[in-house]
């Protein structure tokens, strides 16, 4: 068994890296927007406080701490 040189070993590597990236990038993509849409639904169904997984992307999308959004801001990103 012939050894491959660690130039080409980590070429390789960086080249399936590049192609898994391009492959699972999509799904990923796809799997972003359903999992907007469920929060989006949580939220319209619920009221503060919420759970730490919905106040966490929440908090991501209006770009306030979580411990600083009220129901109004809630409402306002509903709208929105």
């Amino acid at each position: 068994m012939a050894a491959i040189s660690r130039k080409l070993r980590k070429t390789l590597q960086k080249q399936d890296q590049r192609r898994s990236r391009i492959e699972n990038g999509a799904k990923k993509n796809k799997e972003r927007d359903r999992k907007e849409l469920r929060l989006k639904a949580a939220l319209s169904i619920g009221a503060l406080p919420y759970t730490p997984t919905i106040m966490s992307w929440l908090s991501q999308a209006i770009d306030k701490p979580s411990k600083q959004i009220v129901q109004a801001d809630v409402d306002t990103f509903l709208k929105a």
